[in-house]
């Protein structure tokens, strides 16, 4: 989603991998710390790069910040996709998203939906990605809804992308309770109950 400059050489291999051990260096700092609380030099060090190598493949902070974005996006995407199209779907689910916050407490909240208040409403490059990034995890919620509704493993009055939305706004909203609880049962609770109504299970 990243729009990159032109001016920027193609990636060799080895170069494709140093830029992605930066960007996902800063993607855990900018998790566990915040956008404004990481700086340039801190991604370099975790990274383990030299500081011509940082500006060699990002500009500027802004740039590094939308290539997280980007980061967190994609894998969340990927992640979803791989739990909704398993042979237990909804179940395979809901043990991912639920076991990922126990992991953490929901320390940071969302690596996605925590970039929200961070950067939606001073820089629109950047809101418009995390907003991309929603269509496509909502997208990627909806693929395996929409397969598991053809199974009939749901109600058949069931819109799958309409439930797609509703559990991503779902995950977003407990996410929060369980950041500021530092407990994932308020992640749980929706999750469970939200998965019950829908299912009956």
């Amino acid at each position: 989603m990243v729009n990159e400059t032109s001016e920027r050489p193609r990636l060799t291999p080895k170069g494709a991998l140093t830029r992605a051990r930066i960007v996902e260096a800063a993607a855990a700092l900018i998790h566990d710390h915040g956008v404004a609380g990481t700086t340039l030099e801190e991604v370099r060090a975790a990274a383990d790069v030299s500081g011509s190598q940082m500006y060699h493949y990002f500009a500027d902070k802004n740039e590094l910040v939308q290539a997280v974005v980007d980061y967190q996006a994609e894998t969340i995407v990927k992640n979803q996709r791989q739990a909704l199209v398993s042979a237990n779907g909804m179940k395979a689910w809901r043990k991912m998203v639920i076991t990922a916050a126990k992991r953490t407490k929901a320390k940071g909240g969302c690596p996605l939906g925590s970039l929200v208040g961070q950067l939606a409403e001073c820089d629109p490059e950047a809101r418009a990605l995390i907003a991309a990034g929603f269509d496509q995890w909502a997208a990627a919620i909806g693929d395996g809804l929409r397969s598991l509704h053809a199974d009939g493993k749901l109600p058949p009055d069931i819109a799958p992308d309409d439930l797609a939305v509703t559990l991503l706004a779902t995950l977003q909203g407990a996410n929060l309770l369980a950041q500021v609880n530092r407990s994932a049962r308020p992640f749980e609770i929706a999750v469970d109950t939200l998965l019950t109504l829908v299912t009956g299970e």
